[in-house]
């Protein structure tokens, strides 16, 4: 598995949440996910499926496609 497009995806969630001025706990709390899972998931170490993804997208208020928007 290429876990670099997991880092890439991770640190992007990470940048948008701290940008956006929403905690890990606030994000885990409204996808109902844990709040370590969310540590996880920014860190790459976790794999997401599309529906957490979409969940994610819509609390921090972007299109799902800008999570991929990283190089």
């Amino acid at each position: 598995m290429n876990t670099k497009i997991l880092q890439k995806l991770g640190a992007k969630i990470k940048e948008t949440r701290k940008a956006k001025g929403i905690t890990q706990e606030y994000l885990a709390e409204k996808v109902n996910i844990h709040q370590t899972y969310v540590g996880k998931l920014e860190a790459g170490k976790s794999n997401l499926s599309v529906l957490l993804l979409y969940k994610i997208s819509k609390i921090l208020d972007i299109e799902l496609s800008e999570l991929f928007n990283f190089k």
